[in-house]
């Protein structure tokens, strides 16, 4: 990092040679990056853009603050600068009559920075009386964007000219570091279809909804707010409604079936962030179950909004890193590549990234955080989406396509996928005695609980022989449940056939009341069907009790 005075300088071609020179000193003697990042505040925007225009291979990226883009808007002609305004005639060896074809205001001087896409961030106050934003950085930013190139913004609101700057400077940081050479070239993901729609959405019509579903690490504070900052940087004129729908220990196969209630309810979803490797894994679903779940939710949000852009993302748990070390992919992540590769969505690999950094020694799992991350790993996965986001929205600027639905795939997957999952009220159900409805229902057994599965309604057993029945139409049946210290052992039959039993204690349940998806026929024949539960006398070594509480029914419904 170096400071290097060049204030009275106004960008001028001595300035540029002075920082050309300092350049090839820094690279040449101290062997430092070729490609550096500029930092530019109110006139020093001069100097940054136009030293970029000059260089841009050897651009980095850009953070410039309050600057000046404009002459004519700052010193001004008439806005009683009349010293500054003579002093940079005189450095620039202009005359007034030569003005009028000056060349060195940045807002004329962006196509050589757009061409080569470099990434520009810019802090301003909205009200700045001096270097008046409308005048200067406004334009940049929409001759820029419409170049296809990138360029975020960090408008604050009220704020003049001064202070400069940000009191937490981390988005900024941010955005330097990832857009470095060598941190760009650890990055893992696939680029498959387009973002027109909602970039039109964000860009044109200004407003826009983003959903992110997945399970705790989706949920905790980390990446998710990190994105949605972004996204508000880079389309700061847009009114954003973001969905959090991110509920701890759940996998795909939730997700599909909690998607209307939890997403789609929420109004026409523009951008989807979905995740559910690490919790698919961790909670033994089939292979077969994870491509039914994540087909599940994918075909699913497209039907619903054909217009809906979708960013898949893999998240790292302890179990991948072996794996991962030996050049081997989890199964898990190979599967839900499936259905990224089936619908055309761009994909994140952020396990493949990590475990790659970390035996290149850039830190090690206890400095991420492990599996939920602490800041420091939030950044990286951040930083990863961003630059996804980044090449998924540079084409849509110049695009001649108009924006327009997404093509489904004419056959899914898998015929069994559970692409019209449904969550069905307890109350449809027929219980018989020793089955209650509780309203609200809290645990009688000491272990924690998850937000939105504890005060609300459960139907709960803790009786042997207790029985209910659903009536149902669909393909798939099942239910969603908190399995805890006491979880039973279920017997179900589905239109009279032989019961069958399943353990519905966890692995997590002796102090947790864990939720958890059970499905039990999952290949039915469209049409009418009927479940029949009954609790059995048996359970689990080491469960409490014979009990189970139902938080809904899942249903995939006939279409």
């Amino acid at each position: 990092m170096a400071y290097y005075d060049l204030t009275h300088l106004y960008g001028s071609p001595r300035a540029r040679k002075s920082g050309t020179d300092f350049y090839w000193n820094m690279v040449q003697m101290y062997g430092l990056s070729p490609r550096v990042t500029l930092e530019g505040f109110s006139r020093g925007g001069l100097f940054a853009y136009n030293w970029a225009a000059d260089h841009p291979d050897k651009v980095a990226c850009i953070y410039v603050d309050a600057p000046v883009c404009d002459v004519f808007s700052w010193p001004g002609r008439s806005s009683g600068n009349a010293g500054l305004w003579k002093g940079m005639l005189d450095e620039w060896g202009l005359t007034e009559a030569r003005m009028n074809t000056f060349p060195g205001n940045p807002i004329d001087r962006l196509k050589p920075l757009a061409d080569a896409r470099i990434p520009v961030i810019c802090v301003c106050g909205d009200s700045d009386r001096v270097v008046p934003f409308s005048e200067n950085s406004a334009v940049v930013r929409q001759r820029y964007t419409a170049m296809g190139a990138p360029f975020e913004l960090i408008l604050k609101p009220g704020v003049d000219h001064h202070p400069h700057s940000l009191e937490n400077p981390t988005p900024v940081v941010d955005f330097i570091v990832r857009h470095q050479a060598g941190y760009e070239a650890g990055q893992c993901y696939t680029l498959r279809g387009n973002y027109q729609n909602s970039y039109r959405k964000f860009e044109k019509e200004r407003v826009g909804t983003v959903a992110f579903l997945g399970g705790s690490i989706t949920e905790m504070k980390g990446w998710r707010d990190m994105i949605c900052e972004d996204l508000k940087q880079r389309f700061p004129y847009t009114k954003f409604t973001f969905v959090a729908a991110g509920i701890p220990s759940t996998g795909s196969t939730p997700g599909a079936f909690r998607l209307t209630d939890d997403v789609l309810s929420k109004g026409k979803v523009d951008l989807l962030f979905v995740e559910a490797a690490v919790n698919d894994d961790t909670n033994g679903f089939s292979a077969i179950e994870q491509v039914r779940g994540m087909e599940g939710i994918v075909r699913h949000a497209l039907v619903s909004n054909p217009s809906m852009d979708i960013m898949m993302l893999h998240f790292i748990y302890d179990p991948f890193i072996p794996k991962l070390d030996k050049g081997q992919m989890p199964d898990v992540i190979l599967n839900h590549e499936r259905v990224a590769n089936h619908y055309l969505l761009p994909s994140v690999n952020l396990a493949s990234e990590i475990a790659a950094r970390m035996r290149s020694g850039e830190f090690t799992w206890e400095q991420f955080g492990g599996t939920h991350p602490n800041p420091l790993g939030h950044a990286y996965y951040a930083a990863t989406i961003n630059k996804v986001l980044d090449e998924m929205y540079a084409p849509c600027a110049t695009a001649k396509d108009a924006a327009k639905p997404h093509a489904l795939p004419a056959v899914p997957l898998d015929a069994y996928s559970y692409t019209n999952g449904r969550l069905v009220d307890i109350r449809q159900a027929h219980i018989g005695k020793g089955w209650q409805l509780v309203a609200p229902w809290t645990p009688r057994l000491a272990a924690e609980t998850r937000p939105g599965f504890v005060d609300v309604p459960m139907l709960e057993t803790n009786r042997p022989g207790a029985k209910l029945t659903l009536d149902f139409e669909g393909t798939a049946v099942g239910i969603f449940c908190v399995s805890g210290p006491a979880a039973g052992i279920l017997e179900y039959s589905v239109d009279g056939a032989p019961f069958k039993k399943l353990d519905t204690f966890t692995a997590w349940s002796g102090g947790l009341y864990i939720p958890w998806v059970y499905m039990f026929d999952t290949e039915l024949p469209m049409g009418k069907h009927r479940l029949a539960l009954r609790m059995s006398k048996d359970h689990h070594p080491q469960s409490k009790g014979t009990s189970c509480q139902i938080r809904q029914f899942v249903v995939n419904e006939s279409f």
